[in-house]
């Protein structure tokens, strides 16, 4: 079987599993005196019977044993669901913690398509493991000590040969099993590749018709659909081929044992209830054995998967295990020496500056220069690969960071809408905003009147990624969050990107009174933008540099200029 058939860190990482599991071997243990006791009252039952007469005690016995199995079948099998359960809830729940700490670069990193087919199937593959396989590894330890324990003393010759054949069936089938997980490990690579790709497949459609390649595309995913095939068929084989040699070594053993007692018995060196006993318990001494090992390949990939989890929400090494509390209202935010480095590209170079309490700082460089990795190190998606953030002197890395989100409102290039009502995507920072400070967020970012158009207000269903809204209401909506946080701190990336002259203006005018009296990062493309802006950072292939402003300057439009040569149209890049 496996190398290692039960992962210790299960009780580690799922606490509230540790009950029940302790329930399971109690069970187990239940069941192997249970065992003993039928076997041992229908041996007397037959052998009675065999002299003409019914032993009633021995009925009895027999009867209320066979139901007391079933009660704790029934049992077993409610403790073992309510464990897998626990276990999948938990670890889904830390998968997604582990993704909203880490940030959205690391979900790229770790393909989301990965981590979706695992936080699905993946842990769907567990109820196998702990509602089959497990069971019948309890039993696989306490049932075999039991029946040599009580054969020990009805016949130890018989306990003798029985101790030694039976730890043929966990060697051969720990080799078998070797060879199990390593195909069963592939099959789960295979499965994980198909998963991502069936993603990024389905999310990129549009762009597939509009080449041509949308039927191509489709091949790909049935070529690594059989290989999938053909990689969950070798595994079968295997399976298949364990569960025969496993058959085969416990119907000899059996044999062993057998053959001896019957001859024994003809020659009157045994009496019948005592052959009796050793022909009913020698097969269960091999029984959870044999089902174990049949079980455990059909929990193999729930074994891979379990693996996979505890291995994507290991913490980070060097990590911080403390977690401060952050100031409640930050003076000061500073950058040294940060560098961020990605697997093919650096994104940020020896950053260093500093963010005084209600500055209006503009961000501007051409795309791919590293502003948006600039917001992403505030709000702790992506960590420095050198350097550190302090806020007022405190590091960043050691702060909580829901906490030190909670201070932050951030308006992305593009707005996530959910599929729910309207009001609960503005409240999702706050849920338990009252409805007036809800309807003043509206106001505030000039999303009222697009709320008088929809059908139900605030209470109108939105399509998936706030379908059935514009470009510039979504973005408006993402205000309406901001304005709803009122956070000391804001953080826009570009929220008039891709917008139209009109939808623009009133971000723009939405945008002027969310950044008033707040420390403000605010990336920007376009001018109008850097109307308010105390100061302007440029970011040029990793590199941030500052711009002077020239007091008074303008550029016609009323915005404030910038100091020598660059101009607003070079500061953009």
């Amino acid at each position: 079987m496996s190398r290692r058939p039960f992962d210790p860190r299960l009780l580690r990482r799922v606490p509230a599993a540790r009950r029940q599991l302790a329930a399971l071997g109690a069970l187990g243990v239940v069941a192997a005196a249970l065992i003993i006791t039928q076997a041992t009252a229908l041996a007397a039952l037959l052998a009675a019977a065999a002299d003409g007469r019914l032993d009633r005690a021995a009925l009895a016995a027999f009867l209320a044993t066979v139901a007391a199995r079933a009660v704790l079948l029934w049992a077993q099998g409610v403790i073992a669901a309510a464990t897998a359960a626990t276990v999948k809830a938990t670890l889904r729940a830390e998968l997604l913690g582990a993704v909203g700490t880490r940030g959205p670069g690391w979900l790229a990193g770790q393909r989301a398509g990965q981590l979706a087919t695992l936080a699905g199937r993946g842990l769907d593959a567990l109820d196998a493991y702990f509602t089959g396989y497990l069971p019948q590894l309890v039993l696989s330890v306490t049932v075999p000590i039991a029946v040599l324990a009580r054969l020990t003393f009805a016949d130890w010759s018989t306990a003798v040969v029985i101790a030694v054949t039976l730890p043929l069936i966990p060697i051969f089938g720990a080799l078998l099993g070797w060879q199990a997980q390593a195909a069963t490990e592939r099959q789960w690579r295979r499965l994980s590749r198909l998963g991502g790709h069936f993603l990024d497949m389905v999310a990129g459609l549009p762009t597939l018709r509009a080449f041509g390649r949308a039927r191509a595309q489709v091949e790909v995913v049935r070529r690594m659909a059989d290989g999938h095939r053909i990689a969950t068929m070798r595994t079968l084989r295997i399976a298949f081929l364990s569960a025969l040699v496993l058959e085969l070594v416990a119907t000899l053993s059996v044999a062993l044992v057998a053959v001896p007692v019957g001859l024994r018995l003809l020659g009157g060196g045994l009496t019948l209830q005592t052959a009796l006993l050793v022909l009913l318990l020698a097969p269960e001494a091999y029984l959870p054995l044999r089902a174990a090992g049949s079980r455990f390949h059909a929990s193999m990939e729930g074994l891979t998967a379990l693996n996979e989890a505890f291995t994507v929400t290991a913490p980070a090494a060097g990590a911080p295990t403390g977690r401060r509390l952050p100031p409640p209202a930050p003076t000061e935010l500073r950058f040294e020496n940060v560098t961020v480095e990605y697997d093919r590209t650096v994104a940020l170079r020896d950053v260093s500056l500093t963010i005084h309490a209600g500055e209006r700082i503009a961000v501007v460089g051409p795309s791919g220069a590293g502003k948006s990795t600039l917001l992403g190190l505030l709000l702790g998606f992506v960590t420095p690969t050198r350097g550190r953030i302090l806020v007022d002197g405190v590091d960043l890395a050691t702060l909580d960071p829901d906490v030190w989100r909670r201070q932050l409102a951030w308006v992305p290039q593009r707005a996530h809408l959910f599929a729910a009502s309207l009001a609960d995507n503005i409240c999702l920072g706050e849920p338990d905003a009252a409805p007036e400070r809800v309807r003043g967020a509206v106001r505030a970012a000039a999303l009222d009147d697009v709320v008088r158009h929809l059908p139900d207000g605030l209470d109108t269903l939105l399509g998936e990624r706030g379908h059935g809204l514009s470009s510039g209401q979504r973005q408006r909506v993402a205000l309406a969050r901001a304005f709803l946080r009122d956070a000391p701190i804001v953080l826009l990336d570009e929220p008039t990107a891709r917008l139209d002259g009109a939808a623009e203006a009133a971000v723009l005018d939405a945008t002027r009174r969310l950044v008033a009296g707040r420390t403000a990062l605010l990336v920007a493309h376009r001018p109008a933008l850097l109307r308010d802006a105390d100061r302007v950072l440029r970011v040029d292939d990793g590199r941030v540099t500052e711009l002077t402003t020239s007091a008074g300057a303008t550029d016609g439009t009323g915005a404030t200029g910038l100091a020598g040569p660059v101009g607003l149209t070079g500061a953009l890049g």
